[in-house]
């Protein structure tokens, strides 16, 4: 009944919460008369004067790309440096020394992609300095690259016969003046009332009741921990994550954390509809992505309901926080694997077989559901021009969305940026599952190790970042080839979607004729739904069916590994 309650108020939350921040984004990243808070506004004017960007000056995809890319490169670039010299900079109160040279690359990359995969813990291996100026800083930006993105797909899609789609500049200094830096003060002061710490502090020793001597670590994480939530990025300050109480210190706390994680991608569907001036649209991608998060959120929740007959125990708490319980736990999976946000309130490989399965089934299917800020929706864009090119394939018409005709070239990006997350999710897995230097870093045998591999790769590809807990991945091999799925992951629907965006905005949209598939209706999100579920069973059902699948009908014998 209790969880009834809090599903109900956490479901009206977020319905409240589309097109109220949808509606103020859209004001922000408006093309004519965005909004304009005065003092927000002399901090962007001042960002343009001090980095010379002209903010009139409009760019093509492939100089809107180059832009993109020279600053993620620079962004990488720093932090590797600056957990190599870590050591010798101030703000380091346990002295931390140099990062190990793979574990920095692989870090670098996780963050300045929005993955947040770590392969380290934090309060173990970071300056504090590392952590604000490097880690906070990439949670920032690399959520601002994501919604900038989505802003130019957007134009590509609205405007009609343009050569340009936006600024990156301008698109990425709105989202982080006006979107994150006001929502993330004020979710940190919500947090810090909670218990959230923020500090400077040495660590501090104390005695335990066990008369046994402990470190508490200290730092400044409210901050942190507002941007890992609202940019949907996922790294925690803790190793613990979420699940610390640091992070994380009360029922209060994990609601709103587990709302932020969401909200932001879940408004830029109405922001969405309200930029090419068709709220239907916006309001039919936002019910494909909630029935789809619901689906898995009742897996979850049943399967973690279920009698565990190996441990004979109910509920069953191993791996989860006593504070929060199932449900909670259920919740925050779930819905941290649809935004691509790699917190945890749990250990992951200590839910239940087919609850695990559905987190991964989450990544699996491209992050699309909610997804990343900007790359959610671009991601789900993606599938939503491939429905409708085979729906116009099965009547024979020419496919078009919105007017605007989807052809060869759209949807060869469409297929590149659907199918590399895919591949490199079963190479890396089929790779790591024969290479004994591999095979060394699993903590289980049989389906449960399979799982173990399979999340990992599903993770860095979805650019999610959680991890199943039971696999050592500070090693040299999956140091260097989960960043590199990382990188070509990300690559590869970012680019996509700004050549998707040069291609369709110098086309002139076409008359809406009595043959014009529309898709604002219940049959296209239906067909939209099932376009997702096809695609992911024909690629991944073989792989689940080896993994979680065969681990619950084993776990309801009473066999385990």
């Amino acid at each position: 009944m209790t969880n009834g309650i809090e599903l109900s108020i956490f479901i009206l939350l977020l319905l409240l919460t589309v097109p109220t921040l949808g509606y103020y984004m859209a004001k922000v990243f408006s093309d004519h008369s965005p909004l304009k808070i005065p003092l927000l506004r002399q901090l962007e004017a001042l960002v343009y004067k001090i980095c010379q960007v002209d903010p009139n000056t409009e760019m093509s995809w492939k100089t809107y790309a180059l832009a993109m890319l020279y600053f993620n490169a620079i962004g990488l670039a720093f932090l590797f440096l600056l957990q190599l010299v870590q050591g010798w900079l101030p703000f380091n109160p346990q002295g931390f020394s140099q990062v190990e040279l793979t574990l920095a690359l692989n870090t670098a990359i996780s963050f300045v992609t929005n993955t947040n995969w770590q392969a380290y813990g934090g309060e173990n291996s970071l300056s504090y300095l590392t952590q604000m100026a490097g880690l906070t800083v990439q949670n920032f930006v690399s959520a601002a690259t994501g919604n900038a993105v989505l802003l130019a797909l957007i134009r590509g899609i609205h405007r009609k016969a343009s050569p340009t789609i936006g600024n990156f500049w301008v698109d990425l200094v709105r989202t982080v003046i006006y979107l994150f830096l006001p929502f993330c003060v004020f979710f940190s002061l919500i947090l810090i009332s909670q218990g959230v710490i923020q500090n400077l502090n040495d660590y501090i020793q104390v005695d335990t009741i066990t008369h046994e001597s402990q470190t508490i670590p200290m730092g400044p994480v409210a901050s942190q921990v507002a941007i890992k939530q609202l940019g949907t990025n996922g790294g925690g300050f803790f190793n613990a994550n979420s699940s610390h109480p640091f992070e994380n210190p009360t029922p209060l706390s994990n609601f709103l954390e587990t709302w932020a994680l969401l909200c932001i991608p879940a408004a830029a569907t109405y922001m969405y509809g309200s930029l090419i001036q068709k709220k239907r649209q916006g309001w039919a991608i936002f019910s494909a992505m909630f029935l789809l998060w619901l689906v898995t959120l009742t897996i979850a929740s049943i399967s973690e309901h279920i009698i565990n007959p190996i441990l004979d125990a109910q509920p069953v708490l191993e791996g989860k926080e006593t504070r929060f319980g199932l449900f909670n736990s259920a919740l925050w999976a779930i819905s941290t694997t649809s935004a691509s946000n790699g917190s945890v309130n749990s250990m992951y490989s200590s839910l239940s077989p087919l609850a695990g399965g559905a987190a991964m089934f989450n990544m699996m299917i491209g992050e699309v559901i909610f997804g990343g800020v900007g790359v959610g929706l671009c991601s789900m864009l993606m599938f939503v021009f491939l429905t409708v090119f085979l729906a116009g394939l099965m009547v024979g018409r020419t496919p078009e969305y919105l007017g605007k005709k989807i052809e060869k070239t759209e949807i060869q990006w469409v297929m590149l940026a659907i199918l590399t997350p895919c591949a490199l999710i079963l190479l890396g897995a089929s790779m790591a599952s024969v290479l004994p230097t591999a095979l060394k870093s699993l903590a289980n045998a049989g389906p449960h190790g399979l799982s173990e591999i399979l999340y990992a790769f599903s993770s860095t590809a979805g650019n999610n970042g959680s991890t199943f807990a039971g696999l050592n991945a500070n090693t040299y091999f999956y140091n260097l080839t989960l960043a590199a799925v990382m990188l070509l992951s990300r690559l590869a629907i970012l680019i996509s979607s700004l050549a998707i965006a040069g291609s369709l905005v110098q086309k002139n949209p076409l008359a809406p004729t009595i043959g014009t598939f529309a898709t604002d209706t219940p049959l296209f999100v239906t067909l939209l739904i099932s376009v997702i579920f096809i695609i992911a069973a024909l690629t991944f059902f073989p792989a689940l069916s080896l993994g979680s699948i065969v681990e619950q009908f084993l776990m309801l014998q009473g066999q385990a590994f």
